[in-house]
């Protein structure tokens, strides 16, 4: 009996997160400085692309709203789906159907309500959801360990190396932003917010799911803890758990009878080489790196797939609440076992920002000094690496 105490008392942090019950809403004079130090860093990235932009000759709002994902997204917004294009040589169909519909019809809406067109209307939407984003990021770092380290942690997320994607005309902002604030629900146990929001995040992208993963997760462990001290058992939760899935798998299963196949959506994303392989296509680019050469873009994916692996040693090891490990855990799976399109990798990790509290938590405890000089130094590298990504670099974001 000692040593099952024993054992709770020891991953009580993981089973059943911290509440604190503080209300959804933070004043936001606490948040303000992290919000500011993110909007200074990305505004500072935003210039800097602006300005080599121009010097190549090429449109910034072109490079930052019609870039890869981005063209298919203004044309989703514009003329709904059915898109297809087929690759050189035959061997890729590119479906538009790969894409889910929320950051297209919030475009069609919002360039419907203000007369600024398709592409404004999604940097407009992509920048004021990383800014939300942001103060989620924020949130969760505060609920957990303090106010130092929400505001480091939202530093570190803006610098990320492909923290740049943040300023474009993708989903990472808007399913980011219903992530953190979902997963924070999770943490106040807020459920039915943390249900709504996970469904919202469903119909943002793909790896979406990772948030419904981490809503189940939270509230079967509640409900489990409930069950094993006697308590009543919280309807909340069991709502949560059920509905957090609808918005990934409504996407799904609408694909499903629009091509008149169940697995309709997973064979769109076939077409364009994208499948699920457990990794074999990611190890074969790693052993391709180590016996041959390939471009700084290849070499600096493959630094961020490791370092994301052992950021996340870090967590569990550190007994980081158990839906934050599931959320990264989820999206990690989903990156790294999926096949084709390397170098999109570190975006797909970029909603993953709870990998950063070990670092938060040990910038947190140093010296001003040392935070400075590891953060600008950091700045340097993200903000030159952000830029070369945007406008020099050919690969896939």
């Amino acid at each position: 009996m000692k040593t099952i105490d024993a054992f709770t008392r020891r991953f009580a942090p993981i089973l059943d997160p911290p509440s604190q019950r503080r209300g959804w809403r933070f004043e936001l004079g606490k948040a303000l400085p992290a919000l500011m130090s993110f909007a200074a860093v990305r505004l500072t990235g935003v210039v800097m692309a602006t300005l080599w932009s121009l010097h190549l000759g090429r449109h910034p709002r072109t490079v930052f709203g019609l870039e890869w994902d981005g063209r298919w997204y203004w044309h989703i917004s514009q003329y709904g789906y059915g898109l297809i294009v087929h690759g050189k040589g035959g061997h890729s169909v590119y479906n538009d159907l790969a894409f889910f519909p929320l950051f297209p019809g919030l475009i069609r809406a919002v360039s419907t309500l203000l007369p600024i067109g398709p592409v404004n209307a999604a940097l407009l939407i992509a920048w004021s959801a990383a800014l939300v984003a942001a103060w989620g990021v924020y949130a969760i770092g505060e609920l957990l360990h303090g106010r130092r380290v929400g505001i480091i942690l939202v530093v570190l997320w803006a610098l990320l190396p492909h923290a740049i994607i943040l300023t474009t005309a993708y989903t990472e902002p808007l399913m980011t932003a219903f992530a953190a604030w979902s997963l924070h629900a999770v943490l106040s146990r807020r459920w039915l917010t943390a249900g709504t929001l996970a469904v919202l995040a469903g119909l943002c992208r793909p790896n979406g799911l990772a948030v419904a993963v981490a809503v189940v997760t939270g509230a079967v462990a509640h409900l489990w803890q409930l069950r094993r001290t006697g308590e009543p058992t919280a309807p909340r939760a069991w709502a949560a758990a059920v509905t957090a899935p609808l918005g990934w798998l409504g996407y799904i299963g609408w694909v499903g009878l629009r091509t008149h196949n169940p697995a309709g959506y997973f064979h769109v994303q076939s077409l364009w080489g994208s499948r699920f392989d457990f990794g074999h296509y990611t190890a074969h680019t790693f052993r391709h790196l180590i016996v041959g050469h390939d471009t700084l873009v290849v070499y600096a994916t493959a630094a961020i797939i490791l370092g994301s692996l052992l950021l996340f040693l870090f967590c569990a090891l550190n007994g980081q609440p158990l839906p934050l490990l599931t959320y990264c855990a989820v999206l990690i799976v989903m990156a790294v076992g999926g096949a084709h399109f390397f170098t999109s990798k570190p975006r797909l990790l970029l909603p993953a920002f709870p990998l950063l509290l070990p670092l938060a938590l040990h910038l947190a405890r140093s010296r001003l000094r040392t935070i400075v000089v590891l953060l600008t130094s950091l700045a340097g590298v993200s903000l030159f690496y952000g830029t070369y990504l945007l406008t020099v670099s050919h690969r896939a974001l």
